[in-house]
């Protein structure tokens, strides 16, 4: 029996109205960070931060109906809902994939929340390829959610500044089976276990509940809890851990990793995102940084699909590759032929 392909019909983004920028931002520091500095070190002059009604799954709702409206695809046809949208969200231990398919009337689907931090969406692809490819009841599944965890930053500590970036926003993308246009290849996906609690929110589970006293305190308390470890482990494995996720899903995938043309990456500082580029051989017209959004989690790389079909730069046959990392810490690519691609597939 032949092997389903899979496919990406499109994708929808909601980004909130509001903004905080760069010099907001180093007033919030106390000095220690200037706004320029912010702007040449950090890479973003402003990110969006949620307004009223601005919840994680509302936003998820929003981006949603965006990917349906530039679809096409009508929800009853929508068979899963992955979430990728983070547990900071409107009501704990509610399932916001299942509230998402409520809101947007995706009567025929059933839902699940995935977690994996900023590595969800290209975990949650892969996850529903497999489940296109290894299922013939399913034939289209949206992955889909909201992030807004930079509510938790505080920026008057010191070793939060590689998170002062953390923005506001949602994604959505649908795949759909034996659907012969923008095919979704293989992934790779890691972890590294040694860096499981090294940053989080500190306050307000069950090892550290939120009290009385600690009240203030708990909703600014996203930090590096051990930051030498966490630092120095990244250092050593970081970008080789990335740079493995991305040849072996080339690998998988039967594509030269030379025949790369563009790369949806997440918003981390941008030394990093250059020498990321020199060493894919790749210019800086062959992605997109995202120095007016700053990270929104695990939206970036479908705001970046998004953003670079609507600026042309993916063409028939472009390869494209996401690539995410999250904290816990995990690392993922993906690869991804954009365009019509027939019987003739690498598939």
């Amino acid at each position: 029996m032949k092997r389903r392909s899979v496919g990406i019909v499109g994708t929808g983004i909601y980004i909130p109205e509001n903004v905080i920028t760069a010099k907001e931002i180093a007033e919030a520091t106390n000095g220690v960070w200037a706004e320029q500095a912010i702007i040449d070190k950090l890479g973003f002059t402003q990110k969006p931060i949620p307004g009223k009604g601005d919840g994680t799954q509302a936003m998820g709702v929003k981006a949603a109906l965006d990917c349906l409206k530039n679809t096409g695809v009508d929800p009853l046809e929508i068979d899963v809902i992955l979430c990728m949208g983070e547990e900071w969200k409107e009501f704990p231990l509610t399932t916001s994939a299942i509230y998402i398919q409520e809101q947007i009337g995706a009567k025929n689907a059933w839902g699940i929340d995935v977690q994996n931090r900023c590595c969800t969406t290209v975990t949650a692809m892969k996850m529903a390829k497999d489940m296109l490819v290894a299922d013939e009841s399913i034939n289209t599944i949206m992955v889909c959610g909201g992030y807004r965890n930079g509510d938790f930053v505080d920026y008057s500590d010191k070793n939060m500044s590689m998170m002062f970036n953390l923005g506001a926003g949602a994604g959505a993308i649908i795949l759909k089976a034996d659907y012969h246009k923008n095919l979704l290849l293989e992934s790779h996906i890691m972890s590294d276990g040694s860096m499981a609690r090294d940053a989080g929110v500190e306050i307000g589970g069950i090892e550290h509940p939120i009290t009385t006293d600690n009240l203030g305190e708990a909703y600014k308390s996203l930090r590096l809890m051990d930051a030498d470890h966490m630092k120095n482990r990244l250092n050593d494995v970081s970008m080789d851990n990335w740079m493995k996720c991305i040849d072996l899903a080339f690998k998988k995938s039967g594509v030269e990793k030379s025949e790369l043309d563009y790369l949806a990456v997440l918003h981390f500082k941008y030394s990093m995102h250059k020498q990321m580029l020199d060493l894919l051989g790749l210019e800086e017209s062959q992605s997109i940084y995202l120095s007016e959004f700053g990270h929104i989690g695990q939206v970036d790389q479908i705001l970046s699909l998004h953003l670079a079909e609507r600026q042309g730069k993916l063409k028939e046959g472009s390869v494209v590759s996401m690539i995410a990392a999250g904290i816990g810490y995990a690392w993922a690519a993906n690869v991804i032929i954009w365009g019509e691609r027939g019987e003739g597939s690498v598939e």
